[in-house]
């Protein structure tokens, strides 16, 4: 969706909106570190988010992955950064395809700063002197295609401090093409605000979305704030030069601050606002807070899976149930698609799913380090089973084939999941029945407004060979269970027929065909079924050749069976679970003999993947610096060192 879209939108509903810039880190951790923030603050709820451009090598191409990932992985709009900075043609153009190939519909045209090596900015042979010129060519090659934006300047800039002249080349820029402009940091409202009534009268009618820098320490305050050269009011250096050593404090007083600030830019009537994060969540955060804008959660999803902005895949709406809790991973395997479900699981997708490799978000995440600080040192099925039970209470916030917390989805069965759990029957998927609630509903809705909701019950657990045989005859007693079984070798049992799919979760709305956006079938189940046992043996392969936990959890991988049941009556909420009455895995407490099995065993601690330094292997990028409950620790550190101003962005 076009930017320029979304603030008309707000104009008409008069409700404010907000978006976020991140810039590409230095290193490849920083990014991993930076796609978990992006992900956490996309809760938020921000409009769009954009990506800073680094002219030249690795970052550059960086910035195009970095758009691909969030418009395609996290579902989030994307607005590109493309400078003329040692771009030529050839180079903004691949640019520009590889945008376009993200399903990204949105650029900020920006000419850049000069190189660090260089005090004027210099345009390269064959390339583009001014952004009103790469505004141009984006509109001449790709028509409307592209919404663009442009930098606006309310206190000039580096080269240039005639904000009157500046004034001109915007509306050059305008005029050329551009639909909406984002303004440079700024910390007097009545500057900004005098500003944008002299952009009204030379005929700049454009959106103009004000540029916020929230205030994270006293120094970074002072240094950007030197950088831009724009003017810090005098109150607010009262009110910070006493605290400057006390980080809290600052950071408390110049929330304060830019929320008064935000609020004279509201009230004038510009219901947008553009953060720049510097990749820390926290300061922006608490000015949202202040301002009462997050997200209240109240607004239900248009479908029951986050949906990708990605080409071709934003009519989606059909997806195996399987990859309920690895939505990254299923997006990955499934990019080269040509085609993706609409309407129903048929003839319309493609059979192939992409290999289970170290591409980003299919692989185990974080380092082996980092996993068994999570995950312990099991030497038990007993002690397996009670990390599920720990993550299926809330206890734990992720587990191999799961990247998130358990939701209040499970709430109503996670007695008899953790039953389950408890007796050896290790659960790593289920949805409970729910037979026509609101589409409202703040558990379980989605879709539009005055429909019905419905699911049926479904179960996803790793089973122990030596009860697979009985649980598999009780399930076919019931005709109204149907039950898919694999081994890590491929070999499939089931009793579903042709193994067509099977509508797990469905709504009915006004005015609209059922739609029926998760399903089971067997082709999905044996893709997913690699990777689960990947998973497993990613986890075991996090210790050492001698530990009995890799030989626990290697063993379970090669000898225990994947099984999905689904109950087809969605009136029955808990009959699913009779099926394990009295049953209970063996050996629950039996520690394996490791040196029998050592032989089968490379040396040393081998490290998830392809990657060599001890750590999973995702397009380069390290595992993520995490607390001991696995969550991403936010320091200035974790977002890595910059490379650019991202807040500078020179015509």
């Amino acid at each position: 969706m076009h930017i320029k879209d979304k603030l008309a939108d707000s104009q008409r509903s008069g409700k404010p909106i907000f978006s976020f810039e991140y810039y590409v880190p230095k290193t490849a951790q920083g990014v991993q570190n930076l796609y978990d923030r992006i992900d956490k603050m996309h809760a938020l709820g921000p409009q769009f988010i954009d990506i800073t451009w680094n002219a030249g090598g690795r970052l550059s191409n960086l910035t195009c992955e970095m758009v691909n990932v969030a418009q395609t992985v996290y579902g989030l709009e994307t607005c590109m950064h493309l400078t003329c900075t040692g771009m030529p043609k050839e180079k903004v153009d691949n640019a520009l395809k590889e945008a376009y190939k993200a399903g990204c519909q949105n650029i900020l045209a920006l000419r850049g700063d000069p190189p660090r090596e260089k005090e004027k900015w210099e345009a390269v042979s064959g390339g583009f002197h001014y952004a009103k010129d790469l505004v141009k060519h984006i509109r001449a090659t790709y028509g409307d295609y592209f919404d663009i934006g442009v930098a606006g300047y309310p206190e000039g800039c580096d080269d240039q401090p005639d904000a009157d002249l500046l004034l001109e080349h915007l509306k050059e820029k305008v005029d050329a093409g551009a639909s909406f402009v984002i303004t440079q940091m700024f910390y007097d409202v009545d500057i900004f605000l005098e500003w944008v009534k002299k952009c009204r009268a030379i005929g700049i009618t454009v959106p103009i979305i004000p540029g916020i820098m929230p205030i994270h320490t006293y120094a970074a305050f002072i240094r950007r704030a030197t950088w831009t050269k724009c003017k810090i009011p005098e109150r607010w250096m009262e009110v910070l030069e006493p605290v400057k050593n006390d980080d809290v404090a600052v950071r408390e007083i110049g929330k304060d601050l830019v929320v008064e600030m935000c609020r004279k830019i509201l009230d004038a009537g510009i219901l947008q606002l553009h953060f720049y994060t510097m990749n820390l969540a926290a300061a922006t955060r608490m000015v949202l807070e202040g301002l009462d804008l997050i997200s209240d959660g109240t607004s239900t999803p248009s479908l029951p899976w986050r949906q990708s902005l990605g080409l071709n895949r934003k009519e989606e709406n059909v997806r195996p149930i399987f990859w309920k809790n690895r939505n990254k991973s299923y997006v990955q395997r499934t990019q080269d698609w040509d085609e993706f479900p609409n309407g129903r699981w048929g003839d319309s997708r493609s059979p192939a799913y992409g290999e289970v490799d170290n591409t980003y978000g299919i692989g185990l995440r974080g380092t082996n380090e980092q996993n068994t600080k999570l995950w312990g040192y099991p030497k038990t099925i007993r002690e397996i089973a009670s990390l599920f039970v720990k993550y299926v209470s809330g206890g734990l916030s992720s587990l191999p084939w799961s990247d998130s917390p358990i939701t209040a989805e499970v709430d109503v069965i996670k007695d008899s999941l953790l039953d389950l759990n408890r007796r050896g029957f290790l659960t790593i998927n289920s949805q409970p029945a729910v037979n026509g609630v609101k589409s409202s509903h703040p558990v379980y809705g989605w879709g539009p407004k005055n429909g019905y909701v419905y699911q049926k019950a479904y179960l996803e657990l790793l089973v122990h060979p030596n009860v697979l045989e009985e649980l598999i005859a009780r399930i076919e007693q019931n005709p109204d269970l149907t039950y898919y079984s694999v081994d890590a070798a491929g070999n499939l049992k089931t009793n579903s027929g042709d193994g067509g799919p099977n509508a797990v979760t469905w709504g009915v709305y006004p005015g609209k065909e059922i739609v029926q956006p998760t399903i089971v079938e067997s082709i999905s189940f044996l893709a997913w079924k690699d990777e689960a046992y990947r998973l497993g043996k990613d986890w075991a392969s996090c210790y050492a050749s001698a530990s009995p936990s890799r030989h626990l959890i290697k063993k379970i991988m090669d000898t225990w069976f994947l099984v999905n049941i689904v109950h087809n009556d969605f009136h029955e909420s808990h009959a699913i679970f009779d099926l394990f009455k009295g049953l209970e895995v063996p050996e629950l407490d039996d520690e394996l003999d490791v040196s029998e099995s050592l032989g089968d065993l490379t040396d040393g601690p081998v490290t998830n993947g392809n990657s060599k330094n001890g750590v999973n292997g995702t397009n380069g990028v390290s595992g993520v610096a995490r607390d001991v409950n696995g969550n991403v620790e936010e320091t200035d550190k974790t977002a890595a060192v910059q490379t650019s101003r991202p807040e500078v962005m020179n015509n």
